[in-house]
């Protein structure tokens, strides 16, 4: 966090594809590099557990703090798990939660979202998502967020992950109104972006500037690039 008149926080998304580079080679400590490169206040992370079984985190909790100087939200359903449905997020020491709601999101595939609010410097609500590969279980899961934030009092928000969205019209514009679609780079695939897959969408009492990308030299610790920006509230 800066020191400055309005608060901010540098926020990061990214699906790390549960540590599986485009080497095919997969390596925890790599990506807990690339983490640690955003110097951001929060990392929603997506694929950050296995799929089978409990689900156990593809990180290694031991050196998660040591390797990034964050600390992960405990939003995991079990011990072993870091996320919920592969959702998770690491924060700066001193922000904390303070309210979380699980989401399993309507589909074929298992997939989930996170509604955490946060003690940060102003009042923050995050959602951490991952959506579907089909179509017709995107539109229904972006419904689905929707419904549930209405459920709750309104926050500052930022909507944050692996959207598997091309279009911004038809597909996040079932959740464009009254939020905000960040305008940023591509980032599927990592060797060669041209997909917007992933996205941050934003309440409009929040100020969000994107920043640029991090990549790091030969291959890429995940087929996706993250997504940094800074968050300032108004």
């Amino acid at each position: 966090m800066k020191a400055d008149s309005k608060p901010s926080l540098r926020l990061a998304s990214w699906n790390i594809r549960a540590g599986l580079g485009t080497d095919l080679r997969r390596d925890a400590d790599r990506v807990l590099a690339g983490i640690a490169a955003f110097g951001a206040d929060l990392v929603a992370l997506q694929e950050a557990d296995f799929r089978l079984g409990n689900r156990p985190s593809a990180l290694p909790r031991d050196r998660i703090a040591s390797l990034t100087g964050l600390e992960p939200l405990p939003i995991g359903p079990n011990a072993v798990s870091l996320g919920w449905h592969g959702n998770a997020l690491l924060v700066r020491p001193g922000i904390r939660l303070c309210d979380l709601d699980r989401l399993d999101l309507p589909g074929l595939e298992p997939r989930g979202a996170v509604i955490v609010d946060l003690e940060t410097p102003e009042p923050l609500r995050v959602v951490a998502v991952h959506l579907g590969l089909l179509r017709a279980a995107r539109r229904r899961q972006l419904d689905a967020i929707r419904s549930a934030l209405n459920r709750h009092p309104a926050r500052p928000t930022v909507i944050l992950g692996d959207f598997n969205e091309r279009s911004r019209r038809v597909g996040l514009g079932r959740i464009a109104t009254p939020f905000m679609i960040l305008p940023t780079a591509p980032t599927y695939p990592s060797r060669n972006p041209f997909w917007y897959l992933d996205r941050i969408v934003h309440s409009p009492d929040l100020e969000l500037t994107p920043l640029a990308q991090v990549r790091t030299k030969g291959p890429q610790p995940s087929d996706h690039l993250p997504l940094l920006a800074e968050l300032r509230w108004l």
